[in-house]
C-alpha cells in the first residue's frame, strides 16, 4: 500500500534542500526503486527527471508521460538490442565502458552523451550495494573515461555530462564529498585536456533511510549544503562553470511511503524456536534474506495484543533462507492477523518475482481517504504467459485437470 502524500512531501523535502543552496539542480528519479507507472506519474507531475537502467524502465517512463529529455539511460554490460532501444527512444545516455562508447558512436551520433566515472569511493549498507569502489563492475577509471570522451568529441558530440554512484542507504555526506572530489578533478581534467565543457555533472543516488526505529532520519538539508558547498568551490576553482547539479534518489523518495500486508497462515513452536509463518516471502519483498535487512514489523491490531515473544516471521516458500524477520519481539500473533511490514516502498515490488510459482499481489495508491489499485493482484494466469508446450509433448489432454485449472485461474487469492 503506497501513499501518494508521502511520495510527494519526500520529494519536495529533498528538492528545496538542493535548490535552497544552488539553483542549478536536476533530481533524476531512480526508476528501479519502485517502477509503479503511478509512482512514476507522480514524479513526472513534481517534475523530476528520471533514471533508467534498463529498456524496460525506460519503456516504462515513456508511457508515464517522461519526455525523452528528461530521461538518463545508464546501463551496465548493455546488449546491442537494449542499446538500439535506448538511441531510439532519443534519451541521454551515460555510458559504462569503452566498448559501449564504441558501440554507440558506431550506431548513432547522439547531441548529448555522458560517462559513469568510478571515483574509487564506495558506501552502502551492504557490501552488494556499494557501487564506486576500485573492484565495483560500475563505470570507468579516469583515463579510460578521458579516452571516452575524446572518442565522442572526435565524433563529433557537442553536449556532455559526467556521472557517479557510489552506493545506496548512505546516511552521511562524507563518502559524498570523498568522491565528489575525485570526480570533479576528473571533469577537471577532462575539460583542460580536451577542451570539453560539461552541461551537467552527476553525484549519483544513495540517500538512506531509518530502517530500524533507533535510527536516526537523514538530516537531507545539512547533507545538501555539506554537499553543494564543495561542489560550488571545486567548480569554480577548477572553472567548470555553472553545470546543473544532478541527483539520483529513489529510495529516499519512495522507502517509508508503502508498506506490505501479509497475513498470518500459521503460528507454532518447535520448542526451541517461535515461528509465524505469513503469506509474503522473499517472492514478495527480498530485502531480509538477500541483505540481511532490518523491515519493522507490527501487528495491525495493536489495540488488542499486549504480551510479547520472540519469533521468525517466515514465508510460504519451500526455502529455509526464506524470512522476513529472525529473532523479532512481537505483540503475541495468532492465525489470521494482519502484520505490517514498513519501509516496503523501496526494492520490495520492483525486486519480486514469480519463484515457487506464486502469483504476486496488488498494489494500492492512497491519498486522504481515496484509494486506487494501481496494479491488480495476480492470478495463476499470469504463471502461464508466454509459455508454450510443443506439440510433442502434449499427448492426451486431462480434460477434468483443464476444467480445474479454469476455474482456479480466476479465482483471486486470499
Amino acid at each position: 500500500m503506497l501513499s501518494e502524500s508521502r511520495i510527494r512531501d519526500n520529494y519536495s523535502r529533498l528538492q528545496k534542500a538542493f535548490e535552497k543552496c544552488y539553483d542549478r539542480i536536476r533530481i533524476y528519479y531512480a526508476a528501479k526503486a519502485n517502477s509503479n507507472m503511478s509512482v512514476l506519474a507522480i514524479m513526472r507531475e513534481m517534475g523530476a527527471f528520471l533514471d533508467a537502467v534498463s529498456a524496460g524502465e525506460i519503456y516504462l517512463a515513456l508511457k508515464s508521460g517522461f519526455e525523452p529529455e528528461r530521461i538518463l539511460y545508464t546501463g551496465t554490460s548493455v546488449g546491442e538490442e537494449e542499446l538500439d532501444y535506448a538511441i531510439k527512444s532519443n534519451v541521454t545516455i551515460n555510458v559504462d565502458s569503452i566498448s559501449q562508447m564504441d558501440s554507440l558512436l558506431r550506431k548513432s551520433r547522439p547531441s548529448a552523451v555522458s560517462v559513469r566515472l568510478n571515483p574509487e569511493v564506495g558506501a552502502g549498507h551492504h557490501s552488494h550495494v556499494v557501487t564506486g569502489s576500485r573492484d565495483s563492475k560500475f563505470g570507468l577509471p579516469q583515463t579510460d573515461a578521458h579516452t571516452a570522451y575524446r572518442m565522442a568529441r572526435d565524433a563529433g558530440v557537442k553536449r556532455f555530462g559526467i556521472q557517479m554512484h557510489i552506493g545506496s542507504g548512505i546516511l552521511n555526506p562524507e563518502p559524498y564529498k570523498h568522491a565528489m572530489e575525485n570526480l570533479l578533478k576528473a571533469a577537471a581534467d577532462i575539460h583542460r585536456g580536451l577542451g570539453i565543457n560539461f552541461e551537467f555533472i552527476d553525484l549519483g543516488g544513495g540517500f538512506g533511510v531509518p530502517y530500524r526505529p533507533d535510527e536516526e532520519e537523514l538530516k537531507i538539508e545539512e547533507m545538501a549544503d555539506s554537499i553543494v558547498t564543495l561542489f560550488k568551490r571545486r567548480i569554480s576553482e577548477y572553472g567548470l562553470g555553472e553545470p546543473f547539479l544532478c541527483v539520483e534518489p529513489g529510495r529516499y523518495i519512495v522507502c517509508d511511503a508503502a508498506v506490505l500486508l501479509t497475513r498470518v497462515n500459521t503460528v507454532k513452536s518447535t520448542g526451541h524456536k517461535e515461528f509465524i509463518g505469513v503469506d509474503a516471502g522473499f517472492n514478495t519483498l527480498i530485502r531480509p534474506a538477500m541483505y540481511d535487512a532490518y523491515h519493522q514489523i507490527v501487528l495491525a491490531d495493536t489495540l488488542r495484543a499486549k504480551s510479547e515473544r520472540v519469533y521468525d516471521v517466515v514465508g510460504p516458500l519451500c526455502e529455509s533462507g526464506d524470512f522476513l524477520a529472525r529473532d523479532r519481539k512481537l505483540q503475541e500473533t495468532k492465525v489470521g492477523d494482519l502484520l505490517v511490514i514498513l519501509n516496503a516502498g523501496a526494492y520490495g515490488f520492483s525486486m519480486s518475482s514469480h519463484y515457487n510459482s506464486r502469483p504476486r499481489p496488488a498494489e494500492v495508491l492512497v491519498k486522504d481517504a481515496a484509494y486506487s489499485v494501481v496494479r491488480e493482484r495476480e492470478n495463476f494466469e499470469i504463471l502461464t504467459m508466454g509459455q508454450r508446450i510443443p506439440e510433442r509433448l502434449q499427448g492426451k489432454r486431462n480434460n477434468k485437470g483443464l476444467e480445474t485449472m479454469a476455474i482456479l485461474s480466476d479465482r483471486p487469492l486470499d
